[in-house]
């Protein structure tokens, strides 16, 4: 090829994304951040507003076309910039991709149980992992997929995370070997707690922080945790404060279009501190290979031809040795240049699911009486200024909303489902807390009388049932307008009027 053929093949490239961009202008316009002056018109009642949903605009949509017309497809460059960024958002050693926030628990549960971690460290089958009751199913689906046990433990309705105080109520010694449990709706779970659980006991922490990417966690001034993170800035009163997903071993990211940020499908694992777990986590997602060397390239260890491993002859080649029964869980490199454009929204994302949050709250300040509304992990309540109030212990969690949780009091005069179905009516966008008390679910019920030690079940699932029954849930997204905003609350307020007898509980 000439370079006058090398020239036009760029000024076509060019061409296709800039008509690109020009395209997802005029296409996608409901897909842009509310901030965006050119996103479309909110007509109230009629418009759908979407618990939660992809916001991008044409610079995603061009990274994407960008890396087909490469076509390079399977994990590569895009794949390791995106992996590189994200770990230095969440001020970790590694992240690693993968097609889904499921698949990101599975490998991360998995990497566990590998013959190459100490024996002591090793999860096998019929070890024990503690969970919580309340919440999705696949963070505790790896546990019981792995041959392990989990252990419930039981959740709070007001944060919808786990009641850690449980903890030791759970732990049997020489069984238990980690915990696994998810950040709620945005709301870390009392890491503090459950760090210095596992700390003293050697267990491992795999943070599931698929709905939580951007909350921070603070350790207070005079936490005996401190000394664990030498090297990590305190503030100005000693205290420390990181992202969640960086505190326990493991942890793991969702990328589907609910999500903080999207890639259509899409997660990761995170190697927080201990780079051996990041071979482990990499030979597991891919087919459980012991190579390392990134998809296309050869001999990165300098002894391709120089391993013996198993029963295989000395010599054989390093790229098709198996240490692990693994998988093939990779997503494709268009996919993360996707996610690449993505992170650099996520500061903003972050910020409006917070401003979001408090939109809603302190539009619905009037209705106490009948709801529930959730608070952060340590908070003991919430002001009208929008700040809130704290238990004594210094711990502090700064929350970037997945959701925003509403609990309806037992004595309401209305029930979550009769609030969710005029939710539904108004096309306001509602789910339930995932779940709700997973023991309930037809899975669940079947496993215990399949396999009865697949579970064991700590105390009474109170607080699990309380948020199965009684909780539901709306959007914080960034997608969502003031007027969108205003519309939720109004509608809230006109149903709980509607259903009291004729009183006003609230100025709409």
């Amino acid at each position: 090829m000439n370079p006058s053929d090398n020239l036009a093949t760029e000024e076509i490239r060019e061409q296709i994304l800039k008509l690109t961009r020009e395209y997802s202008r005029r296409t996608h316009g409901q897909n842009r951040p509310a901030y965006d002056a050119s996103a479309p018109k909110f007509v109230p009642g009629e418009t759908n507003i979407p618990y939660a949903g992809r916001v991008f605009t044409e610079d995603e949509v061009e990274a994407g076309v960008g890396s087909m017309l490469d076509f390079w497809l399977t994990l590569g460059k895009e794949g390791e910039k995106f992996e590189n960024s994200l770990a230095d958002f969440l001020d970790v050693r590694r992240s690693l991709l993968v097609n889904s926030g499921s698949s990101a628990n599975l490998v991360a549960l998995s990497a566990l149980t590998s013959h190459k971690l100490p024996a002591e460290k090793r999860i096998c089958p019929g070890d024990e992992i503690i969970t919580v009751a309340a919440g999705f199913p696949t963070t505790v689906a790896p546990i019981i997929q792995c041959g392990a046990t989990a252990v419930f433990i039981d959740a709070d309705p007001v944060t919808g995370n786990a009641k850690c105080e449980q903890l030791e109520d759970a732990y049997v010694p020489g069984k238990t070997k980690a915990v696994m449990m998810a950040h709620a709706l945005g709301n870390p779970f009392d890491l503090s707690t459950t760090l210095q659980f596992c700390r003293d006991y050697d267990l491992w922490l795999i943070e599931d922080n698929c709905d939580a990417l951007g909350c921070s966690y603070t350790l207070s001034a005079d936490s005996s945790l401190l000394p664990q993170y030498p090297k990590a800035e305190r503030n100005e009163d000693g205290s420390l404060t990181k992202y969640t997903g960086s505190f326990g071993d493991l942890s793991t990211q969702s990328f589907y279009p609910p999500h903080h940020l999207t890639l259509g499908e899409g997660g990761a694992v995170n190697i927080v501190g201990q780079a051996a777990l990041k071979v482990l986590v990499e030979s597991f997602r891919d087919w459980g290979r012991d190579c390392w060397c990134p998809s296309g390239k050869d001999n990165t260890c300098n002894k391709r031809f120089g391993w013996q491993l198993g029963e295989l002859p000395e010599g054989y080649d390093h790229k098709y040795i198996y240490s692990h029964l693994g998988y093939n869980l990779k997503p494709l490199d268009p996919q993360a240049a996707i996610g690449s454009e993505q992170l650099k929204k996520l500061p903003e994302f972050i910020e409006a699911r917070k401003r979001n949050w408090q939109t809603l709250r302190s539009g619905l300040a009037g209705l106490e009486e009948y709801i529930e509304f959730s608070l952060p992990t340590h908070a003991t309540g919430w002001n009208s200024d929008g700040s809130f109030s704290w238990d004594s212990t210094g711990n502090r969690s700064d929350c970037s909303w997945f959701g925003f949780k509403m609990s309806v009091r037992e004595n309401a005069p209305f029930t979550r489902t009769d609030l969710a179905r005029f939710l539904d009516e108004k096309k306001i966008g509602n789910r339930m807390l995932f779940g709700g008390n997973l023991l309930r679910q037809p899975a669940f019920v079947q496993l215990r009388k399949d396999n009865p030690g697949a579970i064991r079940v700590v105390g009474e699932m109170t607080g699990a049932d309380e948020i199965m029954n009684q909780t539901v849930f709306t959007g914080t997204y960034p997608g969502l307008t003031e007027e969108m905003l205003g519309y939720i609350v109004d509608s809230i307020i006109e149903f709980a009027n509607e259903v009291t007898t004729g009183s006003t509980v609230a100025n709409a």
